[in-house]
């Protein structure tokens, strides 16, 4: 998830329980410390995410050797197209459609 879409999910979740604490509590001043509170929670839940696949995307890397499986461009097999020449890219699926996007 980019940081994008987590500042718009994070800011509409944040006036939603704004909204809803005030009509439940009728303070301006609990409202706004619970308010922030979520919001500290959310980013900790956020971070506490992030953090584990971080650590997901290691364990999976390593290989029993000790070797973990990014190597470097150089090291990889040229890639070759379906005609078996050389491609600079790989062949694309026939079933799935290119993007439109760039």
């Amino acid at each position: 998830m980019s940081f994008v879409l987590f500042l718009r999910g994070l800011i509409g979740v944040l006036i939603v329980f704004a909204i809803a604490s005030y009509a439940i509590t009728q303070s301006w001043w609990t409202t706004l410390v619970n308010t922030v509170l979520c919001a500290i929670l959310i980013q900790i839940g956020y971070f506490a995410a992030v953090l584990f696949m971080v650590w997901r995307s290691g364990a999976r890397s390593n290989t029993p050797g000790g070797q973990t499986e990014n190597a470097s461009r150089s090291d990889r097999p040229a890639v070759t197209a379906m005609d078996g020449k050389p491609a600079t890219e790989a062949a694309p699926l026939r079933s799935v459609r290119r993007s439109p996007l760039p």
